[in-house]
Parts: C-alpha cells; sequence; structure tokens
C-alpha cells in the first residue's frame, strides 16, 4: 500500500475555489491510477474524479464535471484537486485514494477499486 496525506481543505464562500493536494509515498507512485473520492455528513462515500497514470486519461463525475480538474506530478508523487465555483454541496471530506492494481490502462470511479486512503481533508463552502 501507498502513504497518502492530503492537504488544502478550508473555508470559502460559494463561487469560490480550493486546491486540494495529496502526497503519495511508499510505493512507486506514477505506476498507479489516482482518485478523489467525498463524503458529505450523513451520506455515504462518492467519486468526485479519477487520473489514469500518467495523467493522459481524466473521469469525473457529473456533478463536479467542468467545475473540477483533477492533476498529478509523477516527479512529485502528488495528485491535485482544483475545485472551482464551488457550491455548498460540494462540502464534505476529501480523500485521495491509490488504485489497486498496478500498470491499469484505465480510470475507475468505484472506491473498491482503490486499496490505499488517506486520512481526508475539509472543503466547507458557506452560501
Amino acid at each position: 500500500q501507498v502513504h497518502l496525506v492530503e492537504s488544502g481543505g478550508g473555508l470559502v464562500q460559494a463561487g469560490g475555489s480550493l486546491r486540494l493536494s495529496c502526497a503519495a509515498s511508499g510505493r512507486t507512485f506514477s505506476r498507479y491510477a489516482m482518485g478523489w473520492f467525498r463524503q458529505a455528513p450523513g451520506q455515504e462515500r462518492e467519486f468526485v474524479a479519477a487520473i489514469s497514470r500518467s495523467g493522459g486519461n481524466t473521469y469525473y463525475a457529473d456533478s463536479v464535471k467542468g467545475r473540477f480538474t483533477i492533476s498529478r506530478d509523477n516527479a512529485k508523487s502528488t495528485v491535485y484537486l482544483q475545485m472551482n465555483r464551488l457550491k455548498p454541496e460540494d462540502t464534505a471530506v476529501y480523500y485521495c485514494a491509490a488504485d489497486k492494481a498496478p500498470l491499469g490502462a484505465v480510470v475507475r470511479g468505484t472506491a473498491g477499486c482503490y486499496d490505499s486512503w488517506g486520512q481526508g481533508t475539509r472543503g466547507t463552502v458557506s452560501s
């Protein structure tokens, strides 16, 4: 498994932006696709975005498409989530995760496909 540490959460007004970071260590970062998930109070964890090993392929939940951008820097073993035009319903704890399959060719949106999770960072959007 890989050790993941998220940062960048905070409080922002609706329409504002946050940039989340997730630093990885413990295994070769570039061998694995990465994903972001979130969990709002009282709700189940849901998929947000995923990115392939090279960064060439990305996949987004419909609810964030056009507002959020996932990216990665393999040299820094870090994955990012740029969140723009935030809405109160984006309020959640955001988790990054590493895909369990090395050298995978696809990006996946199911939590069961990921075997390493960070501790989460909270993003709160006020109306």
